[in-house]
C-alpha cells in the first residue's frame, strides 16, 4: 500500500491551498511527463488545463486500462459524481441514473428530464433511457461540473457528459479486440478508417456483447402445489422471456460510421450515423423485504377469507375487497376471497410475505417478465467553414429516435404481485449553429450561437399489483420544442488576467396529455363494499358513480386524469461570469458565478383520479466556485481543485406516494464540497492519478405536502436531510506502471482504488435500501507487443463489494426491492491495431 499513502500524502499537501479546481489526465507522454489532453468544453479546442471549468477528461486510452466500457463505469473515477446503470423499475442498465454534485435524476420516465446532460458528438440525448451508453470509439469523454447552463442549454443544471467519437484518419487503420470473461461474457469491438480520396475519409466502428445473468431465477419450492393466474392474463407491455433463467444479461450490437471531408483550407464536413440493438434479460433485482401493508394484507386477508377486521396487515376497509379484476374489464378474472379457507384445496393461493427472501442476493424466485428491449439510432451532420483566419461557422444537425420495450418481475415470488412494463416511443430534432472566433491578436475569444430543440413520443405503463387488485394501464402522450440563443467571451488583457462573461436565453413550450387507468376498477369495487349509494351496483358503472368516485370524465370512468391536452410555457436566462488569474504560464486560479434550471413538466403517475392535471415547476440551481489549475515540476505533476456552493431551488424529486411514484418540487437545498485531482509521474513508466471529492448536500426547506417524518422504515425528508445518491466522501488512487520488456514490446501493471462513503438511494431515505460505504478494487496487466497487439488480463471488483445500485421502497405495494452491483468478474482481452 505505498502507492496509495503516496498518493493521499500528496492530496493532502494540496488541500492545504487557498482554491480548488479539478481535472483529470491519463497518460505519459514520449518525454516522460504528463500528457496533455485537448477537450471542448467551452465550444473549441482547448488544453483542459486552460479551461476555467471543473473538468475530469478521459482518453480512450485511459478508459480502456481501466476497464470503462460504458458511461456509469466513470463512477469510482470521477469525484463528486454519482453515475449508476438502471434507475428503480426500469427494467434496463441502459437506462442512465446521473448526479453531479448533488444534482441529477433517478428515473426514466418521458416526464422527467435528467438533470445532467449527456451529449454525442455534441448532440444531446434528451432521454436518459439509453444515456449509458457503450463506448467502442470513444476518441475521449468530458465531465463537465456544476451548471453549464450558458453554452450547453436546459437540463444541464448539475452538469454535462460530453462524449466525443473517433474521427476517420486519413490513412488505413484498425483497431479491435475481442474480450472473454465471467458469465460467459464474449465481446468484440472494432474501428477502422477508410481513407476514399484526396480529403475524404470514412470510419466503421462496431461492438457486440454477449454475457447471461448474474441474478438465478429459481423455482420457490411447492409452488406447484398451489394454484396461480398466468400472466397473459394481465395487461403488459409484451410477454417475453418468462420463467426462469437469469437476470442481469446482455445480448447487444452497435454500429457507427462516419464521413469526412476536409479540403484543408476552409470547409470540413462529417456526416454520422449509428444504431443500437440493445436486448437484455430485466435489470438483476432482488426482493429485500416484504410489507404487510396495504396490498400484501389486502391479499392474504382475502386468500384466508377475512370479511371484516386486520388479519395481520391490511386495513380493514381493504380487507372487503376480495374480487379480483382484470384485463379487459373489471370482472374477468375470478375472485380470489376464500380461497385458502374453502373446501377445495386444488385452489388454494400462495400468500405473500417474507418466504420469498432468498438467502442468496443472487438467487431470486421470481417467474414473471424478463426482459428489455432497446432500439436506438440517429444521424448528424456537422459542417465548418472558415469565413477567415479568426472565425469559423459551424452547424451541427441532427436526428434521432428510440423504440424500448421492456418487462420486470420484481416481487421476486411466482405470485403476479409487482410487475411492471413499458413501451417508450421518442424523436427528437436538434439544430445548432455557433459562430466561433478571435480577436485583438488572439485576447479575445468568442462564441455565439442559437439552437432549436423539438421532441415528441409516448410512454405507456402497465402494471400489476397483488394479483390484479390494481392494474395500471397508463398511456401517456409528451411533446416539447425548445429554442434558444446563447453568447460567451473570453477576454484575456494581460497574460495574466483574464474574464469570462455569457448567457443563455431559452423558450421552452411542453404538452401532455395523461391517459393512464385502472383496468380493475378498484376503486369502484371499494366503494361498493362501503356502501356509497351512488356505487351500489357497479355493473355497468354509472355516471353518478363515477362523480362520486371522483373521475372526471364523463364516458370514461376508469381513466384518472381529466382529458384534454395540458400546456406550459418556460422561459430562463443563464448567465455566467468568470475571473482568472495566471501567475506563470502553467498554473491559473479562476472564480465564477453560473445559472443552470431544468424544465418542469407533469406527474404521470396516478393511483387515484384527480380534476386537474398534477404538474411540478422548474427547478434553478446558482453556483459560485473557485478552483486552481496547475502543471509543476516540468510536468511531472499535475494539481487540479475546486471549491463550490450551490443554492438548489424548487428540486424535483421522485416522491412515493401510496403505491405511485409521483414528481414534486420538493424545496430548496444548499450543496457545498470541493474536489481535488492529483497526476504525478515521479519517474518514467511511473504514473499516479488520485482524487478526493466531498459533497455536503442538504434540505434548507422543505414544503409541507412534501415533507416525510422519520419512520421505522425511513429517515425522511425534512430541512437539514441529505439529498439522495450523493456521497460525502470519495477517494481514489490509481497507480500505473509501465517496465520496458526489450525491443517495443512492453508490460503495464495497473490498480485502481475507490473508496464512496455511505449515500441514499431514493428521496425518502429508506434504510433497506441505504448504500453503505464501498471500497472497490480493480486490477489488470497488459502486454504490448510493439504497436501491433496486445493481451490483457484482469479482473473488476477483486474484494466482490456489494452494494444497492438502486431500488424502491414499495411499501404500500408490499415490499422493498432492489439491484445489487455486479460481483468480481475476471476478464481477458485481445487486442490488435494495424
Amino acid at each position: 500500500m505505498r502507492i496509495a499513502s503516496v498518493s493521499i500524502a500528496a492530496m493532502a499537501t494540496v488541500l492545504a491551498a487557498p482554491a480548488f479546481a479539478q481535472d483529470q489526465a491519463q497518460a505519459e507522454d514520449s518525454g516522460g511527463g504528463i500528457a496533455q489532453i485537448v477537450v471542448t468544453a467551452q465550444k473549441r479546442a482547448e488544453n483542459v488545463q486552460d479551461v476555467p471549468i471543473a473538468i475530469s477528461a478521459f482518453s480512450a486510452d485511459a478508459l480502456q486500462e481501466r476497464a470503462v466500457g460504458s458511461v456509469a463505469g466513470l463512477l469510482n473515477i470521477s469525484p463528486n459524481v454519482t453515475l449508476d446503470a438502471g434507475t428503480p423499475f426500469s427494467g434496463s442498465s441502459a437506462v442512465l441514473s446521473a448526479y453531479i454534485r448533488g444534482i441529477g435524476a433517478n428515473d426514466f420516465a418521458f416526464n422527467i428530464d435528467p438533470g445532467v446532460g449527456v451529449y454525442l458528438d455534441g448532440v444531446y440525448l434528451a432521454r436518459s433511457v439509453g444515456a449509458n451508453q457503450d463506448l467502442p470509439d470513444v476518441e475521449r469523454i468530458e465531465v463537465l461540473k456544476g451548471p453549464q447552463g450558458t453554452l450547453f442549454g436546459r437540463n444541464t443544471i448539475g452538469g454535462a457528459i460530453s462524449i466525443v467519437t473517433h474521427d476517420p484518419g486519413d490513412e488505413f487503420r484498425f483497431k479491435g479486440d475481442i474480450t472473454t470473461g465471467r458469465f460467459g461474457l464474449v465481446q468484440t469491438r472494432g474501428t477502422a478508417d477508410l481513407p476514399l480520396t484526396d480529403g475524404l475519409a470514412a470510419s466503421v466502428s462496431f461492438a457486440t456483447k454477449n454475457r447471461d445473468g448474474y441474478v438465478k431465477r429459481v423455482a420457490f419450492p411447492g409452488a406447484n402445489n398451489f394454484a396461480s393466474t398466468p400472466i397473459t392474463n394481465y395487461k403488459a407491455a409484451g410477454y417475453n422471456n418468462i420463467g426462469y433463467g437469469s437476470e442481469g444479461g446482455d445480448n447487444s450490437w452497435n454500429l457507427r460510421g462516419k464521413l469526412r471531408y476536409d479540403n484543408k483550407s476552409n470547409l470540413r464536413v462529417t456526416v454520422s450515423g449509428d444504431y443500437s440493438n440493445i436486448d437484455q434479460s430485466q435489470l438483476a433485482n432482488t426482493l429485500i423485504k416484504t410489507t404487510p401493508a396495504v396490498f400484501a394484507g389486502t391479499y392474504n386477508c382475502a386468500i384466508q377469507g377475512v370479511v371484516v377486521g386486520d388479519c395481520g396487515g391490511g386495513p380493514p376497509s381493504f380487507a372487503y375487497i376480495g374480487g379480483i379484476g382484470g384485463l379487459n374489464s373489471i370482472f374477468d378474472n375470478p375472485t380470489v376471497f376464500g380461497v385458502n379457507a374453502d373446501a377445495n384445496p386444488a385452489n388454494n393461493r400462495l400468500p405473500y410475505d417474507d418466504r420469498f427472501v432468498s438467502k442468496d442476493i443472487d438467487v431470486s424466485y421470481a417467474n414473471g417478465n424478463n426482459y428489455s428491449k432497446l432500439k436506438t439510432y440517429g444521424g448528424s451532420g456537422t459542417i465548418e467553414f472558415d469565413l477567415s483566419d479568426t472565425m469559423m461557422v459551424k452547424s451541427i444537425t441532427a436526428y434521432r429516435e428510440l423504440h424500448w420495450n421492456a418487462g420486470m418481475d420484481l416481487d421476486g415470488s411466482p405470485l403476479n404481485f409487482l410487475h411492471t412494463s413499458f413501451t417508450m416511443n421518442q424523436w427528437q430534432f436538434s439544430q445548432e449553429l455557433q459562430l466561433n472566433g478571435s480577436a485583438m491578436d488572439k485576447k479575445l475569444n468568442y462564441v455565439l450561437g442559437a439552437y432549436f430543440f423539438k421532441e415528441a413520443g409516448d410512454l405507456h405503463d402497465y402494471v400489476t399489483f397483488a394479483e390484479g387488485l390494481l392494474q395500471v394501464d397508463g398511456p401517456n402522450d409528451l411533446s416539447t420544442k425548445n429554442y434558444a440563443f446563447f453568447g460567451q467571451i473570453d477576454y484575456r488583457p494581460t497574460e495574466q488576467f483574464g474574464i469570462t462573461i455569457g448567457g443563455r436565453y431559452t423558450k421552452e413550450n411542453k404538452t401532455f396529455e395523461g391517459f393512464q387507468s385502472d383496468a380493475n376498477g378498484l376503486t369502484y369495487k371499494i366503494l361498493n363494499q362501503i356502501g356509497v349509494p351512488q356505487c351500489a351496483s357497479i355493473n355497468p358503472i354509472s355516471d353518478a358513480c363515477r362523480i362520486a368516485a371522483g373521475f372526471p370524465n364523463q364516458g370514461q370512468p376508469l381513466r384518472y386524469y381529466v382529458a384534454g391536452t395540458q400546456r406550459k410555457s418556460f422561459s430562463d436566462f443563464s448567465p455566467k461570469i468568470g475571473l482568472q488569474y495566471h501567475p506563470t504560464e502553467d498554473a491559473m486560479l479562476y472564480a465564477s458565478w453560473s445559472k443552470g434550471y431544468k424544465t418542469g413538466g407533469w406527474t404521470t403517475r396516478l393511483s387515484n383520479p384527480l380534476p386537474t392535471a398534477p404538474d411540478f415547476n422548474e427547478e434553478k440551481a446558482t453556483t459560485w466556485e473557485v478552483g486552481v489549475k496547475s502543471m509543476l515540476l516540468d510536468r511531472r505533476l499535475q494539481i487540479n481543485a475546486a471549491a463550490f456552493l450551490t443554492d438548489y431551488k424548487g428540486i424535483q424529486l421522485n416522491f412515493q406516494q401510496g403505491v405511485s411514484p409521483t414528481i414534486q418540487n420538493a424545496g430548496d437545498a444548499r450543496i457545498k464540497g470541493f474536489e481535488v485531482e492529483v497526476v504525478a509521474a515521479p519517474t518514467d513508466g511511473f504514473l499516479i492519478n488520485a482524487s478526493v471529492g466531498y459533497t455536503d448536500s442538504y434540505y434548507t426547506a422543505v414544503l409541507a405536502g412534501a415533507q416525510v417524518a422519520a419512520n421505522p422504515f425511513q429517515a425522511g425528508v425534512f430541512p437539514g436531510a441529505d439529498l439522495p445518491k450523493t456521497p460525502k466522501w470519495k477517494f481514489n488512487v490509481s497507480p500505473r506502471y509501465e517496465l520496458s520488456m526489450g525491443g517495443d514490446s512492453k508490460l503495464v501493471v495497473l490498480a485502481d482504488w475507490t473508496h464512496t462513503t455511505s449515500l441514499w438511494n431514493d428521496t425518502e431515505r429508506a434504510y433497506l435500501l441505504q448504500r453503505g460505504p464501498t471500497d472497490i478494487i480493480n486490477g489488470n496487466i497488459t502486454y504490448k507487443s510493439g504497436n501491433h497487439w496486445d493481451l490483457t488480463v484482469g479482473m473488476t471488483n477483486i474484494t466482490d463489494e456489494r452494494y444497492l445500485v438502486t431500488g424502491q421502497a414499495q411499501i404500500a405495494g408490499g415490499q422493498f426491492y432492489g439491484t445489487y452491483s455486479r460481483p468480481r468478474e475476471w476478464f481477458a482481452r485481445l487486442g490488435v491495431e494495424f
